[in-house]
């Protein structure tokens, strides 16, 4: 509708509306986090969850408006059938922008329970976004290199135990885990200096995803690997949406079971660390192909 107007009035006005969604629907969010702090009742957090979800998925659809109301875009969502709300899923997806979360979380707002992302530690502290993520119980992980470890052994394994505590919030409620595989976002720099195999991703990080899996695997009903493809839009791809030139939004579902291929112990099982990041290249490998079809 708007997408007529020219960059610089339309970045300023797209940008003022995205942060006063977050700020408001951030802090309706905030404000039940807050009562579940000081009102240590599980009954009670309970029902405190449903209206924190549906100011969550009002965030989601205002951004939606958002992005459709200033953007000529075509959105082309592939393979969704057969999803729904009463289940629990491990979705797994490549990562291009910071407009992927928005993309995923509207994805999600009709079809399967509401997203849950691993956050880095550092997102806690932002204003609105982190007390909000905090209230919905959205895990915040602190990844710790090889070289701090050696130096801080009894940091050892921390990190793991942080994603089993945080997944065990989830086993009564039907949930969606996000993990974006890759670590962060894809650029022409990061791809270089890591060398990667594949043309147009950034190489898996199978540790995160196979833990999630070891500690709620059961309980997952379904992979849902999403790719993820903005082809008319090659550089800085949030910066074209805030503009109004976002011109197509891809959405690829493939439901992948899960099974005794993708459930193990990673750390202890040699042959099982083995066989399931064979696994996760493989997909991932189908996933560069995919990609290259929408982008060329």
């Amino acid at each position: 509708m708007f997408s007529f107007l020219p960059r610089f009035i339309c970045f300023p006005i797209t940008f003022t509306l995205f942060c006063l969604n977050l700020a408001l629907c951030g802090f309706l969010v905030f404000l039940g986090g807050f009562l579940k702090f000081i009102i240590p009742f599980k009954p009670f957090h309970a029902i405190l969850y449903k209206p924190m979800h549906m100011f969550y998925r009002m965030w989601s659809l205002n951004n939606y408006l958002i992005i459709t109301l200033f953007n000529k875009v075509e959105w082309r969502i592939i393979g969704d059938q057969d999803l729904n709300k009463n289940s629990w899923y491990l979705l797994i997806a490549n990562h291009q922008s910071w407009l992927d979360i928005f993309v995923v979380t509207h994805f999600a707002r009709t079809r399967i329970p509401e997203p849950k992302f691993f956050l880095k530690e550092s997102l806690r502290y932002i204003p609105f976004l982190g007390m909000a993520c905090w209230a919905l119980d959205m895990p915040f992980m602190r990844r710790y290199k090889k070289s701090f470890i050696a130096k801080n052994p009894h940091l050892k394994g921390k990190d793991i135990e942080t994603t089993k505590a945080s997944c065990q919030r989830f086993k009564n409620t039907p949930t969606t885990i996000v993990n974006f595989v890759e670590g962060t976002r894809f650029t022409q720099e990061k791809h270089e200096r890591q060398r990667s195999r594949f043309k147009h991703l950034l190489s898996p990080k199978a540790g995160g995803i196979a833990f999630t899996l070891a500690a709620m695997g059961e309980q997952f009903d379904k992979v849902l690997n999403i790719t993820l493809a903005y082809p008319d839009n090659r550089g800085h791809i949030m910066m074209d949406m805030l503009c109004g030139e976002l011109k197509t939004i891809i959405v690829y579902v493939d439901t992948l079971e899960v099974n005794e291929d993708v459930i193990g112990d990673y750390y202890n099982d040699k042959s099982y660390r083995v066989r399931f990041q064979a696994w996760l290249n493989d997909t991932w490998s189908t996933k560069d192909k995919l990609l290259a079809k929408y982008l060329t």
